[in-house]
């Protein structure tokens, strides 16, 4: 069955509604069980700032002090947040982008600047599971290439660390060079002096993002139909692995001191405002919100999902997941203090340092370092996998649910996510040069940022609480789960949450710096204005298409704004029995309304009691 041509409530001009029938449901695509949507939305917020990042801001803001920011942002964005795109997805039964076009058109920008985050974190993310590779294959060698200096990459200056001897004393080479630091960025990055020398492209290293992508698509390619089953696998298979190495950690000397390191609170450091950003930044990266992910899986839920009770145990399961990876990763960096006599702070650090050079260092300390080795790069390529192709499927979701005409014929939607994936892996290729790390440090630090982040945070809560209507929303809730929520959530919505996130943005605006690479190399000026090309691409979508869509309405300037945001039609009606308690302007018929049949409202207060 084909899907209808509706009117846009902006304007007057048609658009597709996409099916809502049972049978074109189940053509879009449902998952199989429960258990599906909840390994897949595990497979998405947990990744590798898990692993990496989550300790090092620890550690760095004052230790077990670092958690009451953390707790405090969670409360008041990050659940209420993570909350809110779950349950209109599966409410609206849309993809990350036409979900925002539903209920209130004049914020359909907020789906198109999700979007664009994704798709950039998409194309740049995966550049990380090629480096994990390329040093998996490296790992099936007795003796480890990071850990000596007799390799052709290796330099006159390169010197060997030494282990503390029998008196403890500990000895190392002055003015030398690592092995494991040279292994990274002569063998790997074979890195350029900088950005303005892309130099020429690595081989292998585009060989293992090929190899990535391959993986990637074959996950996907069926909808939820494969990514459901791929899952199982990628999903439980990471705890496992951080399971051994969290045994292997604690059991090591010196482990104690460096769990000590992590948990140590600094209360002092409270007072740095620098503390308070961090742990916001964290809690928006860590839960994948404001990117359009937990729409469209929460769009293949059933209507009556009980998805308040998943949220919570989903965001229990990250925020623990990060906090016990602490004990891992600081049992490990507290063994090698202790084997190389060197403050903690000296072998602990954050981004790809910590997982490409730390850690390589770490294993070939231990005994069978090898297997070792193999083990948690194995893990850091299933942590990465399981959030890029969950990722990708959500990017695909959107385009899909724009178009479902198109797509959800036979064979369309694995076409076009094969020449999504054949895209983004040629733009790719960039950053598997010499100069490669520039460009994705400079993606990294501008396309997906805290800025972009909070920006659209701000505008999700403002649409939900005070266009759309928190009240209302609550109905559609527990017209789905049969209970109203804790009244807390919808007071978030409302006040708690943007006014949380317009002074986390001032604070950043305020106390921006610009990115350095390794806090030396400094970037030449065209890189930073395409760094913040790529930060306002996302952001002047809400802008654009707001006042795009006032421009292109009738009436006065109130009338315009009160007709951009009552919702569109094809919204699903309450279950037979509920009544809403939306009395003042009723759930909107799922039959297209023509533009003369509207009836405007006639107070704005009666459209927002």
């Amino acid at each position: 069955m084909e899907s209808v041509l509706t009117t846009d409530p902006s304007d007057g001009a048609p658009h597709e509604v996409p099916p809502q029938n049972d049978e074109e449901i189940m053509d879009r695509g449902q998952w199989s069980n429960k258990l599906e949507f909840v390994l897949s939305m595990v497979g998405q917020i947990v990744g590798l700032g898990n692993v990496w990042r989550f300790p090092y801001l620890c550690y760095k803001n004052g230790g077990g002090a670092f958690l009451i920011p953390y707790f405090i942002f969670f409360f008041i964005c990050g659940f209420s947040l993570f909350f809110l795109e779950v349950a209109l997805g599966q409410y609206t039964r849309e993809g990350g982008m036409t979900c925002w076009r539903k209920i209130s058109p004049l914020f359909e920008g907020i789906g198109y600047a999700s979007m664009v985050m994704l798709a950039l974190s998409d194309i740049y993310y995966i550049i990380i599971l090629a480096w994990a590779m390329l040093y998996l294959q490296f790992s099936f060698s007795w003796d480890l290439p990071w850990s000596s200096c007799n390799n052709t990459w290796n330099t006159e200056t390169c010197g060997e660390f030494q282990r503390r001897n029998g008196t403890g004393n500990y000895t190392y080479h002055e003015n030398s060079t690592c092995p494991f630091i040279e292994f990274w960025e002569r063998r790997v990055l074979r890195i350029s002096p900088g950005i303005e020398q892309i130099g020429e492209l690595h081989t292998d290293l585009a060989l293992c993002l090929l190899v990535a992508w391959v993986t990637c698509y074959f996950c996907i390619w069926k909808g939820v139909k494969s990514t459901g089953k791929v899952v199982y696998l990628t999903a439980t298979l990471p705890y496992v692995m951080l399971t051994i190495l969290l045994i292997r950690g604690v059991t090591l000397p010196g482990a104690s001191e460096g769990i000590k390191f992590y948990l140590y609170p600094n209360l002092g450091r409270l007072a740095d405002p620098q503390v308070w950003m961090d742990a916001g930044s964290q809690i928006m990266f860590s839960y994948t919100m404001c990117m359009g992910c937990l729409s469209a899986l929460g769009s293949y839920n059933k209507y009556n999902n009980n998805c308040y009770r998943d949220s919570l145990v989903l965001c229990a399961l990250n925020g623990s997941t990060s906090f016990i990876a602490g004990f891992a990763i600081f049992s490990i960096l507290g063994f090698m203090s202790y084997e190389q006599n060197v403050p903690i702070s000296q072998v602990a650090e954050s981004g790809p340092g910590l997982a490409f050079i730390a850690f390589p260092r770490a294993v070939s300390m231990m005994p069978y370092s090898p297997v070792w080795a193999c083990l948690f790069f194995t893990t850091i390529i299933l942590l990465g996998l399981d959030t890029q192709f969950v990722g990708v499927e959500c990017l695909v979701t959107a385009v899909v649910d724009m178009y479902p005409s198109v797509f959800h014929r036979k064979n369309r939607r694995e076409l076009f996510t094969l020449a999504l994936v054949v895209v983004f892996y040629l733009i790719g290729l960039v950053m598997v040069t010499e100069g490669g790390i520039y460009v994705f440090q400079l993606i990294d630090y501008y396309a997906a940022s805290g800025l972009s982040i909070i920006f659209v945070a701000f505008f999700e809560s403002v649409c939900i609480g005070w266009s759309y209507g928190a009240d209302r929303f609550y109905d559609n809730i527990e017209d789905m789960i049969g209970y109203r929520p804790t009244p807390l959530i919808k007071f978030c919505w409302l006040y708690f949450t943007p006014m949380t996130c317009f002074g986390t943005l001032a604070f950043f605006i305020t106390m921006y710096t610009p990115l350095k690479y390794n806090n030396v190399y400094v970037y030449p000026w065209w890189a930073y204005g395409l760094g913040w090309l790529m930060a306002l691409s996302s952001i002047i979508c809400i802008l654009l298409l707001i006042i795009l869509r006032i421009g292109r309405a009738k009436g006065t300037l109130r009338e315009r704004i009160l007709h951009l945001t009552k919702p569109s039609s094809g919204l699903p009606k309450p279950r037979k029995g509920r009544t809403s308690h939306w009395t003042s302007l009723p759930i909107p018929d799922t039959q297209p309304v023509s533009t003369h049949q509207r009836q405007p409202l006639t107070d704005f207060h009666e459209f927002h009691q």
